[in-house]
């Protein structure tokens, strides 16, 4: 297989084999399926799906808690090259139509009661029993191959409030699995603990990598800290796990926990990793894994070895180089590339960043003519190409691995009548990354209820997008263009200004 990028240029896409049907797949804490299980549900899909045609403007839409059955469904349609598109099950009704706006399903997966309007796609309802049928290997259905093709949708907070949808391509799978395993990666029958939501590209990936591995999933229906410790320090079917730094400081707060030693790696995702954070888990040997990815890029596209507790990693505060073939520039604000150790924009190129958003405007604004994506994120590398990722875009909010567009939020306290205005901002925290903050003006001099705000923003936003603190002032910083100074706000916050 072979990808030409945006030049013309020829680099080999990796290869991978369809696994063994006697290897393990998947297990839960009541179930345990092998591959033949997994290919017998595929051709149960295929036969259920068989007059329905998929696109990239028309996938399987999924809005669904985590489940053996989801599991089944996104390996699936891997398999069978069908695109998906995976919703947060928290999605309220307008986020839903807000996203219908830009998709047409060709057929929808739910585990809930929701409203799809006019869409005439087809409804599919999976019988436990379909999780239990085996098959050997298809050739004529299942490919590991077609790297062009799309492999799923995924939604990303974008700043005008509407949802940037990210085509995922095939070839990003391959690639981005191919370099991770130069790291690490699961054995047969070794698994990867999957704790993370399956709506964004950090849960998806594990069960992409883990069938291009031919390693088996532990799917965790809640992070239960009790079981991943017993998980983690004494059996050793357990070697890689997915987790957000809240999910780790759980974890740490177990003075005798240790990593068993066939433990390979911790992944930390959902937003930024403290020094601090670093510094404990090496004290107790867990081998964690820092890195720096987005959704445009598959997830991580530079990692830094695993990081163990003797020769540890130096310098701590650096999330590695890029994964080759893909290439990095750092550019000021006038477009120009500037030398090592100098701070400006990270523009990233390669087999492993998307082609572009669905939206041809946003492309316009992140492109340049010869294919360099603007990740709208700070930082600089040193003489030895580490990156150091100094500000991650600017105003989006990462709070316990889940995206906060602070617009979004902005807009739904707006619509508050005790409210004239607001502004938010995500501030550091230890437990979730960042925390959503709210800055208010009052209609009135009396102060609303902060308990009634939240519950009636219950109705406007998903859980995790509500602020979990509110401050209430007199004036809003903003510029002499009328934006909002969010940095003065940050600021204002770290000066322990009175919280309500």
């Amino acid at each position: 297989m072979v990808f030409h990028d945006m030049n013309g240029s020829e680099i080999s896409v990796p290869s991978f084999q369809i696994p063994s049907g006697d290897l393990n797949f998947l297990a839960s804490e009541e179930n345990l399926y092998d591959y033949s299980n997994l290919y017998g549900f595929s051709e149960w899909l295929h036969h259920e799906l068989e007059d329905v045609s998929f696109s990239e403007k028309q996938p399987l839409l999924i809005l669904s808690h985590s489940s053996d059955k989801l599991i089944f469904l996104i390996a699936a349609s891997f398999l069978l090259d069908i695109p998906i598109l995976s919703l947060n099950p928290g999605s309220t009704q307008q986020e839903l139509d807000n996203t219908f706006k830009h998709v047409n399903p060709a057929a929808v997966y739910t585990d809930q009661e929701k409203d799809f309007g006019d869409n005439r796609a087809a409804m599919i309802s999976i019988p436990t029993t379909a999780l239990k049928e085996k098959a050997a290997w298809n050739s004529e259905l299942f490919t590991l191959a077609k790297p062009g093709s799309t492999a799923g949708l995924f939604l990303t907070s974008g700043s005008t409030g509407a949802p940037k949808i990210v085509p995922i391509k095939r070839r990003q799978v391959f690639f981005a699995a191919s370099a991770s395993a130069e790291n690490f990666k699961p054995g047969h029958n070794r698994y990867w603990l999957l704790c993370l939501p399956l709506n964004h590209i950090g849960g998806i990936s594990i069960i992409y990598r883990s069938l291009l591995y031919q390693s088996a999933i532990y799917r965790m229906e809640n992070f239960d800290v009790n079981q991943v410790k017993v998980f983690l320090s004494e059996n050793k079917l357990f070697q890689v796990a997915s987790f957000v730094p809240t999910m780790l400081i759980k974890l740490l707060e177990f003075p005798l926990f240790q990593v068993h030693k066939q433990f390979k790696a911790l992944l930390l995702g959902g937003g930024p990793v403290s020094l601090d954070l670093i510094k404990q888990s090496e004290t107790k040997g867990i081998p964690i894994v820092s890195s720096y990815g987005m959704t445009e890029t598959c997830a991580q596209i530079a990692a830094n070895p695993v990081l163990k507790p003797m020769g540890m990693y130096v310098p701590k505060k650096s999330v590695g180089r890029i994964f080759p073939p893909n290439e990095i520039e750092i550019r000021n604000e006038g477009g120009s590339a500037v030398p090592p150790i100098e701070s400006g924009r990270i523009w990233l190129k390669g087999p492993q960043v998307f082609d572009g958003y669905t939206d041809e405007d946003l492309n316009r604004k992140v492109f340049d003519e010869d294919g360099w994506f603007d990740t709208g994120d700070y930082g600089h590398i040193n003489r030895l190409n580490q990156l150091f990722v100094e500000n991650r875009r600017t105003d989006l909010i990462i709070s316990g691995g889940e995206n906060v567009n602070p617009f979004e939020v902005e807009e739904a306290l707006n619509s508050l009548e005790e409210i004239q205005e607001a502004a938010v901002v995500g501030v550091p925290d230890k437990e979730w990354g960042q925390k959503v903050v709210a800055y208010i003006i009052t209609e009135q001099e009396s102060k609303p209820d902060t308990d009634s705000l939240r519950k009636e923003l219950q109705n406007r936003l998903s859980s995790f997008k509500i602020p979990k603190e509110f401050h209430f002032i007199e004036a809003i910083p903003k510029s002499d263009m009328g934006k909002i100074l969010r940095y003065d706000l940050i600021s204002r916050y770290g000066k322990k200004e009175k919280m309500v």
